[in-house]
C-alpha cells in the first residue's frame, strides 16, 4: 500500500512537471531596464527638427522692432517735420532752460558701465562672465560706432548751435543707450532696478544734449535706437563660450575706465 502511494506521488509530479514550460510562458515577466547609456547618441545623423515659430515672434524682432520704431520716429521729426518737430521741441526746451549749459553729458556716457563695474565688483554675479561681457560690449562698440558714423555722414544735418553737419543721430546718447542696455541684459535677473538706473542716466544724457544745444530731439531719439539695438545685435551675434566657465584667471576683472577725456577699458587681476 505504501509503495503504491509512494509511486502514485511520484507520478503526479512527473505529470505536473511537464506543463512547467507552458507556464513559464504565460507568467508576466516585469519589464527590462531602460538603456540610458545610449539615449543621446544619433548614429543615423538624423536631427530633430526644431517647432517652427512665426517671425514674429522670434529673437531678431524682438530685438530690433523697439529701437526700429525709435530709429523711425526720430528720422520723421527731423528739422520742421512731424506732429511735434525737432525744431518745436528745440523751442519749447530752451524756453524751460535758457541759459543753462553743462559738460556733464560727457562724463554721464559711461556712467552705465561705471555702474555694472561696481556691481560686479560688489560681488554680485552677472547673467555671463566677464570675457564674455568684454566681447559683447566690444562688438556693440564697433557695432554702434560705424552705424553712427555712415548715418552721420550721409544725413548732414546741421546741429543747434551750427557747429558742423554731423548732429543725427546723436553719439552720446547712443553710447549710453548701448551702455545702459548692457546693464539691464546682465543684471535684469538679480534685479530690475539696476537696468532702471542706468537707462533714467542714458535719459538724462539725451536730455543734456539738447538742453546744450548740441542736438535735436530726432537726433536724440534715433540715438537711443541705435544704441538699443548695437547692444542687442552683440547678444544675437555672440556664440563665443556661451554659458562656459570663465578662462580668465581668478581674480582677473574687465572694467570700464575714463583717461584724458576719453572713454575705454581696463583690465586689472590679483598675482
Amino acid at each position: 500500500m505504501r509503495s503504491f502511494l509512494s509511486r502514485s506521488i511520484v507520478g503526479v509530479a512527473l505529470w505536473l512537471a511537464t506543463f512547467t514550460p507552458t507556464l513559464a510562458q504565460v507568467l508576466p515577466t516585469s519589464p527590462a531596464a531602460a538603456d540610458t547609456t545610449h539615449k543621446y547618441e544619433n548614429p543615423g545623423g538624423v536631427s530633430t527638427p526644431k517647432p517652427l515659430v512665426p517671425w514674429y515672434k522670434g529673437k531678431l524682432v524682438k530685438a530690433t522692432i523697439v529701437p526700429a520704431l525709435m530709429i523711425t520716429y526720430g528720422a520723421t521729426c527731423i528739422n520742421g517735420n512731424g506732429l511735434y518737430s525737432s525744431y518745436q521741441a528745440n523751442r519749447d526746451i530752451h524756453k524751460l532752460f535758457p541759459t543753462f549749459r553743462t559738460h556733464l553729458d560727457n562724463i554721464l556716457i559711461i556712467a552705465p558701465y561705471l555702474e555694472l563695474g561696481g556691481v560686479l565688483l560688489a560681488g554680485v554675479e552677472s547673467k555671463n562672465d566677464n570675457i564674455n561681457i568684454g566681447l559683447v560690449v566690444l562688438k556693440s562698440e564697433l557695432i554702434m560706432l560705424s552705424s553712427t558714423f555712415i548715418v552721420k555722414s550721409l544725413t548732414k544735418i546741421r546741429r543747434p548751435d551750427n557747429s558742423d553737419m554731423l548732429s543725427f543721430p546723436s553719439g552720446h546718447t547712443a553710447q549710453a543707450f548701448l551702455a545702459a542696455s548692457i546693464v539691464h541684459n546682465e543684471l535684469r535677473d538679480k534685479s530690475q532696478w539696476y537696468g532702471v538706473g542706468a537707462y533714467a542716466i542714458a535719459t538724462s544724457v539725451a536730455a543734456l544734449r539738447m538742453i546744450n544745444s548740441k542736438h535735436w530731439q530726432s537726433d536724440v531719439v534715433a540715438g537711443a535706437g541705435f544704441g538699443i539695438l548695437s547692444a542687442h545685435l552683440g547678444y544675437l551675434t555672440h556664440r563665443n563660450r556661451w554659458g562656459r566657465k570663465p578662462l580668465m584667471p581668478t581674480g582677473m576683472n574687465i572694467m570700464p575706465t575714463w583717461q584724458q577725456g576719453a572713454p575705454g577699458l581696463g583690465m586689472t587681476w590679483k598675482l
